[in-house]
């Protein structure tokens, strides 16, 4: 079982600067690395308070510098947006700077406002991602390769950075879309998936789901790697709790209200939080997700990992207007208690803190 925090960096209010919300985005890099976690993930998004990364695989390169075990990912590139040579070259170039510690995170996007300010049709993305699957294990894996199909076309061409994993740095495919997440099953690909804001039932909906995009790719459901990305926080104070709560309330609205097309906003960029239709409320959350005491966390951890299977959990750290130095507290008790204590009851061995790692060198 490997862990990681998700890095969504965002900026509820004008009381966070663009500046204090990146910078706090590289602290909490550090701090996991220092607290034993596997990953850190980076989202992407643009021209919108929902997310402040617009450049994942830069922000993989900048962590890689002031880190020196956690892996680092994109989570993830919207391939639909990028230049097709150059995603590629920048590929080669982030494993070759983090010295081999890439994780590529990969998916076809959902948000029209960003699709529109791209000059890039929505329509199209699925057909766009389906062409990428085919170019990226191309383009990496061989010394000179070429590819034409109805929307990618490249000719006779040779990465001049190369990748430093061999064949290539892992990826990880996001999608809703059965056919091709059966795909990237049959192809060995790893899965990014959640439940949202859900509890056990909705775990076991995306559970059966994996089966029967497994059952359709012909392969074992278990030789895929899920990464589960997760909401999850451990306090003894109630408002605490609720705080992240809200925030990841706050998340969802933007999301959907993005995914919908229904945005608005008072001046041009800071979106409008609305209140969502159907939306949980707080106790709902509580209920569902892996926060209140440490035990409490660590019990609903494992009864979700029971369910689900993953082999990975992705900690959605930065959210909102969680305070930085309540967040870092936070990543710094689940290296300390509840990352070991799961591990110990999965039978997993754990990963000793960079601290610890440094003084035994």
């Amino acid at each position: 079982m490997e862990f990681g925090v998700f890095l969504l960096a965002q900026q509820r209010s004008y009381d966070q600067s663009s500046f204090d919300v990146i910078h706090n985005s590289i602290e909490q890099t550090v701090a996991a690395e220092q607290a034993g976690f596997d990953v850190a993930w980076y989202a992407e998004h643009h021209f919108n308070n929902y997310s402040l990364s617009p450049s994942p695989l830069m922000l993989c390169a900048h962590a890689a510098a002031k880190t020196s075990t956690i892996r680092v990912g994109p989570a993830v590139c919207v391939l639909p947006l990028y230049q097709a040579p150059r995603f590629l070259a920048e590929v080669g170039l982030v494993d070759t700077l983090s010295n081999g510690r890439l994780e590529l995170g990969i998916g076809s996007g959902y948000q029209q406002f960003e699709f529109e300010r791209f000059g890039t049709d929505l329509a199209e993305a699925g057909k766009m991602f389906a062409e990428y699957l085919d170019l990226i294990p191309l383009a990496l894996t061989q010394k000179t390769f070429e590819y034409h199909g109805k929307i990618l076309d490249i000719p006779p061409s040779s990465l001049n950075v190369r990748c430093v994993q061999k064949p290539m740095p892992p990826i990880w495919v996001t999608t809703g879309n059965p056919v091709v997440r059966a795909r990237a099953m049959r192809e060995g690909h790893n899965l990014f998936i959640t439940a949202l804001l859900g509890g056990n039932d909705a775990i076991r909906g995306l559970r059966a789901k994996m089966v029967e995009a497994a059952e359709s790719a012909g392969v074992d459901v278990d030789a895929t790697k899920f990464g589960f990305l997760r909401c999850g926080y451990a306090s003894n104070d109630r408002a605490e709790i609720d705080r992240y709560l809200d925030s990841a309330r706050f998340a969802r609205r933007l999301s959907e209200s993005l995914r919908d097309r229904r945005q608005e906003t008072d001046d041009g960029y800071l979106m409008q939080e609305v209140p969502l239709q159907q939306e949980l409320s707080l106790d709902d959350m509580r209920e569902n997700l892996p926060v209140g005491e440490v035990d409490r966390v660590i019990d609903k951890m494992l009864e979700e990992i029971e369910i689900l299977k993953p082999r990975h959990i992705a900690l959605q750290t930065q959210l909102g207007d969680v305070d930085q130095k309540t967040m870092l507290r936070q990543i710094e008790l689940w290296g300390d208690r509840i990352i070991p204590a799961i591990k110990k009851a999965l039978g997993t061995p754990a990963k000793a803190p960079a601290t610890a790692r440094s003084a035994a060198a």
